[in-house]
């Protein structure tokens, strides 16, 4: 089902509560090259969507990620994602994709507090980027969404946890 949100009305992605179905959250971690760091997504006691495990730099390792695959959504004239979560003090990456076919994603590393925050991210500071590295092609348009996702890989060996609440457009 094909959405298209004509004014700055919000759109909500995802909402994550009691009765959210993750079924289409995935993890994807470093083990597609070989690695072995680990890691889960589930709802807790709270409802709240949590992303937690360890990264391992073994076998060249180094990265975590969850990710969500929906149905296009049209967002002309969006101007930002807006996320709600907790984190643990430690840098992550959200990442989009306007085609969930698209080798490269749209990058922006933030910074979590151990507190409950919202993070908001103007479409034109979305990068575009493959395996870490930046491409030289424009930034997100803001037009359309088919992925998200979030990723941690900061090069050292850690443990980490990440709530999130609610992720929308405005």
């Amino acid at each position: 089902m094909l959405q298209y949100q004509p004014t700055m009305t919000p759109v909500l992605i995802f909402d994550f509560n009691l009765n959210s179905d993750l079924s289409n959250w995935k993890i994807v971690n470093d083990a597609v090259m070989g690695g072995i760091s680990e890691s889960t997504c589930y709802r807790n006691s709270n409802g709240k969507g949590t992303f937690e495990g360890t990264v391992s730099l073994e076998n060249n390792g180094g990265f975590c990620a969850v990710k969500y695959v929906f149905e296009p959504i049209y967002l002309k004239p969006a101007k930002h994602i807006c996320i709600h979560l907790k984190g643990d003090g430690k840098q992550y990456q959200f990442r989009v994709k306007i085609n969930r076919t698209d080798s490269h994603s749209y990058v922006f590393p933030f910074q979590t507090t151990t507190d409950w925050q919202t993070i908001e991210i103007p479409f034109t500071q979305l990068y575009p980027a493959f395996r870490g590295r930046k491409l030289d092609q424009p930034n997100h348009d803001g037009s359309k969404l088919e992925e998200i996702a979030f990723l941690i890989g900061n090069k050292i060996e850690e443990s980490f946890q990440l709530l999130i609440d609610r992720i929308e457009v405005k």
